[in-house]
């Protein structure tokens, strides 16, 4: 990311967030993760973690960088218990954050990349309520995709607390979305089987159930937070609505594979070291 901070006024912000944003960007920066930056803020301030979040997508923003979605985080409850929280947590999509199905990541182009499969929705109409509906959300849906969701962080060694992860963009790295778009109708996202490939050998299994109950309540918990905190989802956005099985560490030269039912099929590779491409 180049370095911008100028250009995005920090004065409305408190000075720990600006501390901990500065600390993360120069992470993503410099391919250095960083100590925790809950050492910055208050121990478990979700609302000062988001701002943290908010500044450094506005420095991303002012460089060109587009958002298309939004991504959700912890919806395995599981996740949520080890953090001791009751809550998923969200963060931007890039334009440039997109790997073309089949491709490959560069190596070097992520810090601690780690994968796991989902379910992505794109949206064909706004959801501007605060308390969206099931219903709502099925309205807006145009279709469904099988998806890779790369994650990564740059909190050093992936010690990361509820704080860490929301400051640091919910932990965003990439995505790779399925090449056959799919309409929702007669499609039960929360009974979809989920089966994903390390090098050819299993290495996460999951259903739609595992995600928050379904696709669809995190999707429905998504659209309604973000409607509340007047930013809400808008027609066109793409949705990641989180993991449906455990999350894989990936490393150079890796290959990675995996098949929703019902929907398809979706593959990405990392280069080997030193293949920069």
């Amino acid at each position: 990311m180049p370095n911008v901070p100028d250009r995005v006024p920090t004065d409305a912000f408190p000075g720990a967030v600006v501390k901990a944003a500065d600390a993360l960007a120069e992470a993503a920066r410099g391919g250095t993760a960083c100590p925790p930056v809950r050492t910055l803020l208050d121990d478990g301030d979700i609302e000062a973690a988001y701002a943290v979040q908010r500044l450094n997508l506005q420095r991303e923003q002012a460089t060109g960088r587009r958002i298309v979605g939004r991504k959700i985080g912890l919806t395995s409850l599981a996740v949520q218990r080890q953090l001791g929280v009751d809550q998923p947590d969200f963060g931007a999509l890039f334009a440039d954050m997109a790997v073309p199905e089949g491709g490959e990541v560069a190596a070097g182009r992520l810090l601690q990349p780690k994968v796991e499969a989902e379910v992505a929705l794109v949206l064909g109409s706004d959801l501007p309520h605060a308390r969206c509906t099931v219903v709502d959300l099925l309205r807006a849906t145009d279709f469904a995709l099988p998806a890779l969701e790369i994650v990564d962080s740059r909190v050093r060694d992936w010690d990361i607390s509820i704080v860490d992860t929301i400051a640091d963009n919910a932990s965003c790295g990439m995505y790779v979305l399925g090449a056959f778009p799919v309409p929702l109708t007669g499609v039960n996202l929360r009974s979809v089987q989920m089966s994903m490939t390390r090098n050819g050998e299993m290495v996460s299994e999951g259903t739609g159930a595992d995600c928050l109950g379904g696709p669809l309540n995190a999707a429905v918990w998504l659209a309604s937070a973000l409607a509340e905190r007047g930013d809400p989802l808008r027609a066109g956005d793409l949705v990641l609505t989180g993991a449906l099985g455990p999350m894989v560490p990936a490393a150079p030269g890796d290959v990675f594979q995996a098949r929703i039912s019902n929907l398809g099929a979706v593959g990405v590779g990392f280069a080997a070291e030193g293949d920069n491409r």
